[in-house]
């Protein structure tokens, strides 16, 4: 198992597909884009197979989300979906993405045994889309969104972020709207994983704040805290249910003591926390001819030094310099 010094078990897997992204969102990397990772330093698909073969078989991992960047933009995706549906014990498999190429893909996804999609939307707004995301692809994602419905990937979950000034009003009417169509909304505290580095919180729009503007609306009752579980979400019934929704406040109220996460970024590289500063190289095990007991070993060794939090409230505390986009969330 894949266990630290705090008796916390890593159970699910965030595997990111690539570092490349087709949006420039406001709060994830500058307009002119990143320097990508070269195509020798990203992992194989059977490379990241037999890693994840790894985890699932011997390690205890029982949940694999692929992220990326945008997963969407790995040629192989369909194909290393299926190539990890077929494992043994076969683990649950999503993915993250912005829903831009979801329409063309979501079947293909479904047949290949994705059970779930979690995809990133701000805003129902073109005008205000394209502010955040830099991109005129609104009526793509909510092509997606769709299209994975019609699929069976459900079900389908939204991820928001509310920025200051821009389309904090909307937050209401992202849960009315997501109500109507049935799928799960997840409001999303903006975190400092930003390449400019330019987070500042006193303009992060907190828990509280999104809160206090959906009760203008709806009525909220939460859902014991024993339902939560591992999950980074506190969740709301609204208006008495079913329906639900969820507020991840990964600054203000940190779920890190219940964490059963482990991040494979597309390079290789385990980190075991979101702001890790540190990372662990499978990538050069797995060249330089490492049976998997020993990748195995290499793992649980860097699972095993993982901190009691993130530490986001700490003075000393260090922004990690891979942003998300790298990281795979």
């Amino acid at each position: 198992m894949l266990l630290d010094t705090y008796g916390r078990q890593a159970v699910d897997l965030r595997v990111s597909l690539t570092d490349r992204c087709n949006l420039r969102c406001t709060y994830c990397m500058p307009e002119e884009g990143l320097q990508w990772l070269a195509k020798p330093e990203l992992l194989t698909d059977e490379e990241i197979v037999r890693l994840v073969s790894i985890a699932v078989r011997d390690l205890g991992v029982r949940e694999v989300r692929f992220t990326g960047g945008e997963p969407m933009l790995r040629p192989g995706l369909v194909a290393i979906v299926e190539a990890c549906a077929a494992l043994t014990p076969r683990p649950e498999l999503s993915v993250t993405t912005n829903g831009i190429g979801l329409a063309r893909t979501a079947a293909a996804l479904r047949q290949a045994g994705l059970d779930r999609v979690n995809v990133s939307l701000d805003t129902l707004d073109p005008d205000t889309f394209h502010i955040l995301t830099r991109r005129h692809r609104h009526q793509d994602v909510l092509a997606g969104l769709a299209a994975a419905e019609r699929a069976g990937l459900t079900p389908v979950k939204l991820n928001a972020v509310l920025m200051r000034g821009v389309n904090d009003h909307e937050a209401a009417d992202l849960l009315g709207w997501c109500l109507e169509r049935g799928y799960e909304l997840r409001f999303i505290e903006q975190m400092p994983l930003d390449a400019q580095h330019g987070w500042d919180r006193s303009r992060m729009i907190t828990a509280e704040e999104i809160l206090d503007r959906l009760r203008e609306r709806f009525t909220l009752t939460a859902e014991p805290s024993a339902a939560r579980g591992a999950a980074p979400a506190e969740r709301w019934l609204v208006d008495g249910g079913p329906g639900r929704v969820g507020v991840i406040a990964s600054v203000t109220r940190p779920f890190c003591r219940a964490c059963d996460r482990t991040r494979l970024t597309a390079d290789g590289q385990i980190r075991n926390c979101l702001f890790a500063t540190e990372e662990t190289d499978l990538r050069a095990a797995l060249r330089g001819g490492a049976d998997d007991a020993a990748i195995g070993e290499l793992w649980r060794t860097a699972m095993w030094g993982k901190k009691a939090g993130a530490g986001i409230d700490d003075p000393e505390f260090l922004q990690p310099d891979r942003p998300m986009s790298a990281i795979g969330g």
